[in-house]
C-alpha cells in the first residue's frame, strides 16, 4: 500500500510539475513530514498511471527545490519543510535534463511562429469553426487523405480506408493490442523497449516475451523459437532507431522478421516513431507484409509532442473499422484543430521543412556527443535524438543514475525499458535541452560522473 499518493489538479502544466507541487504543498501542510520515505517511482507511476519518466522528473524537480534527498538502495526521504522553495515553473538552476525523449527545437523550425500562424489560418477559413466540433473517430477524410501523403514515400500508395488518425502513438498502441489480445496473451518484444509498451501491458494485463537483440536489433532465431514455444499474439518492435538502444534493423533482417510473422500467423505491430528522421533507411516491415502489420508513426518525434497527431496504416478496411469503436472508446478522437494544423503543413511542405531543421539540429547534437564521449561505449544514430551508454563495469545502472541526479543531470537508467533484468546502460537524450551549449554542459557533466566510482555517492550532497 503506497504511503504518499499526490493529489493532482487539472491544469495546463506538465504533469512532472503538478507532481512536485503537489509534494511541496503536502510538505507544507503536513501530510509529508521531513524524514517520511516516499513510495517507489515506479510504484507511484504504476498509481497515477503515467510513464516511469514523469515521475523522476518530478523527483528531480521535487530534488531541485530542496524537498527530498535520494539514499542509493534506500529510496527518497522527505528533506525538511518548503518554506519558500523555488517554483517549479520558473527554475532558478534547473537540473539538465536529458531524459525527457523528444526532439530538438531549433529556431531555424520555427515552430513558435508556425502553430500561432497556422491555427490562425486555419480558422480564419469559412469552414474553420466547423473544426471546433466532433469528428470520426478515425479522422475526418481530408487529414486522413493528408496522412496518405506523408506516409506515401515510405509505404507507397495506401489507400484511406486502411487510415487511422489517432492522438498519440501511445493511444494507438493501446488501441491495438486491446483488438489483438486478451488478458494473459503474449506478446513479443525486444528486451529492451519503449516503457509505454511495458505500461500498456501491465494495464491490459498481457504478458511481454522477451527477444534477444544485438546492435542490429531484434534477432530472426530468437523471435523465431519465441513464436513456437508462446504463440505469441503480435511482434511489437522499432526497426528504425529502436528506443532506447538506437538500433536500425537492415532489410534482411525487416524481411526475416515479416517471414516468421507470417509462417507463425502473428500480427506485428510496427513503431515507425522516428521513420522521417534518417537520411536513409530500410524499407518498412508494413511494405513487405501490409495485410498482417500494424504500422504506427507520429508527428512527436519529427515535430512536436504538443501536436499529439500520430497515424496508422491498418491492414484492411476491417481493421480500421475495428480500431475505429476503440479510438471511440478510449479517446473519442484526435484534436481536430491540431490534426488539421498537421495536413496544412504536410500539404504545403512545413512538415518536411520542420522535419529538416529538427534533423540537422539533432546531427549537430550527435557530433558533439561523439566529441564529448570519446573512449565511452554507446550506440547512437547520427540523425537521432538519443544515444544509449553502457556503463563502465564499476557502475551499477542504479547507482549511476543516482550519482547523475545528485550531481545535476537527468537521465533515464535502462530498468526503465527492459523486460526482465536490465543492463547497467541509460538513455541520454539530446533533443531536450533548449540549445546545443546546454547539450554541451550536461555531456561534461555526464563524462565527469561516469569518469568517478560509486564512492564518490556520499561525498555528495
Amino acid at each position: 500500500m503506497l504511503t504518499w499518493v499526490p493529489k493532482i489538479t487539472a491544469g495546463n502544466g506538465p504533469k512532472y510539475l503538478a507532481i512536485a507541487e503537489a509534494l511541496a504543498s503536502d510538505i507544507r501542510t503536513g501530510p509529508l513530514k521531513p524524514g517520511d520515505r516516499l513510495p517507489p517511482q515506479r510504484a507511484l507511476a504504476k498509481a497515477l498511471g503515467v510513464d516511469l519518466t514523469t515521475i523522476t522528473r518530478a523527483f528531480n524537480e521535487a530534488r531541485r527545490m530542496g524537498l527530498i534527498d535520494a539514499n542509493s538502495g534506500r529510496g527518497s526521504f522527505v528533506r525538511g519543510a518548503a518554506n519558500a522553495p523555488a517554483s517549479p515553473a520558473q527554475p532558478q538552476s534547473a537540473i539538465i535534463d536529458l531524459s525527457m525523449n523528444m526532439p530538438p527545437q531549433p529556431i531555424e523550425a520555427r515552430l513558435r511562429e508556425r502553430i500561432q500562424e497556422g491555427i490562425a489560418k486555419i480558422l480564419a477559413q469559412p469552414q474553420g469553426l466547423l473544426l471546433l466540433n466532433y469528428q470520426e473517430s478515425v479522422g475526418a477524410l481530408p487529414d486522413r487523405a493528408a496522412a496518405a501523403r506523408w506516409l506515401s514515400p515510405r509505404l507507397g500508395p495506401v489507400p484511406i480506408e486502411r487510415i487511422a488518425v489517432t492522438s498519440g502513438a501511445e493511444s494507438a498502441l493501446y488501441a491495438i493490442l486491446r483488438l489483438l489480445a486478451q488478458p494473459g496473451d503474449m506478446i513479443c518484444s525486444p528486451s529492451l523497449t519503449y516503457p509505454g509498451l511495458l505500461a500498456i501491458a501491465e494495464r491490459l494485463k498481457l504478458r511481454l516475451a522477451p527477444i534477444l537483440q544485438d546492435d542490429d536489433g531484434l534477432v530472426p532465431e530468437a523471435l523465431e523459437e519465441a513464436c513456437e514455444r508462446d504463440k505469441p499474439k503480435a511482434i511489437y518492435c522499432i526497426p528504425t532507431i529502436s528506443n532506447p538502444t538506437t538500433a536500425t534493423m537492415p532489410q534482411a533482417r525487416r524481411e526475416a522478421v515479416a517471414d516468421i510473422a507470417r509462417r507463425y500467423g502473428v500480427a506485428i505491430i510496427e513503431d515507425d516513431a522516428y521513420a522521417t528522421l534518417p537520411r536513409n533507411a530500410p524499407s518498412p516491415i508494413a511494405t513487405l507484409a501490409p495485410d498482417i502489420t500494424w504500422y504506427v508513426t507520429t508527428l512527436s518525434k519529427c515535430a512536436s509532442p504538443a501536436l499529439r497527431t500520430a497515424y496508422v496504416a491498418t491492414p484492411g478496411l476491417g481493421e480500421t473499422m475495428s480500431l475505429a469503436g476503440e479510438i471511440r472508446a478510449l479517446t473519442l478522437m484526435a484534436p481536430p484543430l491540431m490534426t488539421a494544423l498537421a495536413s496544412s503543413w504536410i500539404l504545403d511542405g512545413t512538415l518536411d521543412a520542420i522535419t529538416s531543421a529538427i534533423r540537422e539540429e539533432s546531427s549537430a547534437r550527435q557530433t558533439i556527443a561523439r566529441r564529448i564521449l570519446t573512449g565511452h561505449a554507446f550506440q547512437a544514430h547520427p540523425d537521432g535524438h538519443h544515444i544509449w551508454l553502457s556503463l563502465p563495469a564499476r557502475w551499477r545502472q542504479s547507482d549511476f543514475n543516482l550519482c547523475a541526479r545528485q550531481s545535476g543531470l537527468a537521465l533515464v537508467p535502462s530498468d526503465a525499458f527492459a523486460i526482465g533484468d536490465a543492463p547497467d546502460a541509460i538513455r541520454v537524450s539530446l533533443g531536450a535541452a533548449p540549445d546545443q551549449n546546454t547539450v554541451e554542459r550536461g555531456l561534461k557533466l555526464l563524462a565527469t560522473v561516469l569518469s568517478q566510482g560509486p564512492n564518490t555517492l556520499s561525498s555528495i550532497v
